[in-house]
């Protein structure tokens, strides 16, 4: 039964993704991954108004077969004569993204 749903949601997350180029996909969840990185910049930097720029951009395998491609971003975010980087990585086609401090 275990294997049935595995395979199930296996097929569906290939035909939700599968149509898409990568770029695509990159593409979609842009938008939410630069809102995290600006909540969290606007947090940190103690400033209302910020903006960012999408630095790069790239589709992560997943690491065990069977899990999610992720897209990980590199984004600055600037505001108050200040500016910082931050890594956000977020489940491809899912608006869940979480913002990490950058290298």
């Amino acid at each position: 039964m275990f294997n049935v749903y595995r395979t199930a949601v296996l097929a569906a997350a290939l035909v939700a993704t599968g149509c898409q180029t990568p770029a695509e996909m990159l593409a979609s969840d842009q938008a939410a991954a630069s809102g995290v990185a600006a909540r969290r910049g606007q947090f940190e930097l103690n400033c209302p108004q910020v903006t960012t720029s999408i630095l790069s951009s790239n589709v992560l395998q997943p690491v065990l077969w069977g899990g999610q491609e992720r897209a990980e971003y590199t984004i600055g975010v600037a505001g108050c004569d200040r500016r910082t980087m931050y890594i956000v990585v977020c489940a491809l086609g899912s608006p869940s993204c979480f913002a990490a401090a950058s290298r």
